[in-house]
């Protein structure tokens, strides 16, 4: 059976980035890549900012956020007035655990497709308030249906203060079913935190029909704004008692000010990332979604041929869309995060390719992206190269 044929190359977008051309970037759900016009848009704001930080930080800059903020939200279909602006998904993870208010006893609830730094601060909030952090086992491949019997099964109501599932993981490059989870859960009386960081961009998305507690997601991956920018959106009954991590000025304007205002932070990066949006915009956000999920299911092909990985044995995402792939690696390799590591950073010195890899449930598992800067050759030179390193 043969890959899937690329997709035809969207004129002129690599010259939108300033990427370096002897490397290939196979991993934007890492960090982003930020357009040059965004980059200067930025920078434009900075030039603002240092010819006189007094006036820029004084008169006006938070009606400025809360225009961003707005903008922001009516992309994601969320409600503005219950969308804060914070730093990236992590922060708002950690925002949301710290508001809970755990107690001896509780729980937090989350899966093992969970991304780590979110792990950790899960682990470090239930240390501090002696609650317990418990992970359930999700089957990749496991159909929607199955993936919410599992989770409604996790729950223990009363005790369970908190449920976090990611609506496309990164380890694993999964899409989950978050608005029938969040349905279930709630029949429990559990809320949900859906850890949205590569949605923005990537996937069409209502925020309101997943009806979550807690939705938080990252602008800076795919929805070319600034690194540094995400969005934090809170259903009703939590605003008033979602806190800072740093209480600054704006701590008695209430949600979503108090979140917002911090003090000397660099604004630039939300200011500008509606010039991220306008961006996707020009080039075609259907047009730019169709090309990204085709080129990431042919580099899984190709790769995964090169590997002998049987086509039937590459993961499927679990949904259209996802721009994401992950292929499994070989039995033995890259089966911990040390050793992982180790792999990425000698595929990106010996073939000049940044990729993710990752080591989940005893198998490394190496992750491919594709964007619109990307092409079909970047993908079938690290598969005619891989088996090396």
């Amino acid at each position: 059976m043969s890959a899937p044929p690329p997709p035809e190359p969207i004129p002129g977008a690599r010259l939108l980035f300033s990427l370096d051309p002897a490397v290939s970037h196979l991993n934007h759900g890492a960090f982003g890549a930020v357009p040059i016009g965004v980059q200067r848009a930025q920078q434009r704001l900075r030039d603002e900012m240092e010819a006189n930080p007094l006036r820029f930080f004084s008169r006006g800059l938070a009606d400025r956020v809360a225009h961003a903020r707005r903008h922001l939200a009516t992309f994601l279909d969320a409600d503005p007035e219950g969308t804060a602006l914070v730093g990236n998904t992590t922060t708002g993870v950690a925002v949301v655990l710290q508001s809970l208010g755990l107690r001896p006893g509780d729980e937090v609830v989350s899966t093992d497709h969970g991304y780590g730094a979110v792990a950790l601060s899960i682990a470090r909030e239930c240390r501090r308030a002696g609650a317990t952090s418990r992970v359930l086992s999700v089957p990749l491949t496991a159909p929607d249906a199955e993936v919410v019997r599992i989770l409604r099964a996790g729950l223990r109501p009363g005790r369970t203060r908190l449920l976090v599932v990611d609506q496309v993981s990164s380890p694993t490059a999964r899409l989950l079913p978050v608005a029938a989870i969040t349905a279930a859960a709630r029949e429990h009386g559990v809320p949900v935190l859906v850890d949205a960081a590569h949605v923005p961009g990537m996937l069409p998305v209502s925020v309101r029909d997943v009806a979550a507690d807690f939705w938080v997601g990252n602008l800076h991956k795919w929805a070319y704004a600034p690194r540094g920018t995400a969005v934090l959106v809170v259903a009703g009954p939590w605003r008033e008692r979602t806190e800072p991590l740093v209480v600054s000025w704006e701590q008695e304007s209430g949600f979503p000010a108090r979140l917002e205002w911090q003090a000397t932070l660099d604004y630039t990066s939300w200011l500008a990332a509606p010039v991220g949006l306008f961006t996707l915009r020009n080039l075609g956000v259907q047009r730019v979604r169709a090309h990204n999920t085709a080129l990431a299911a042919y580099g899984q092909r190709v790769v995964g041929d090169a590997l002998g990985v049987a086509p039937t044995a590459l993961p499927d995402p679990g949904g259209p869309g996802v721009a994401m792939r992950v292929v499994p690696l070989p039995d033995g390799l890259a089966t911990t995060v040390d050793a992982a590591r180790a792999l990425r950073n000698r595929i990106a010195d010996r073939l000049a390719t940044e990729v993710s890899v990752s080591a989940w449930n005893g198998r490394g598992w190496l992750r491919l992206c594709g964007q619109v800067y990307n092409t079909p050759a970047e993908y079938e030179r690290l598969a005619a190269h891989l088996p090396a390193p």
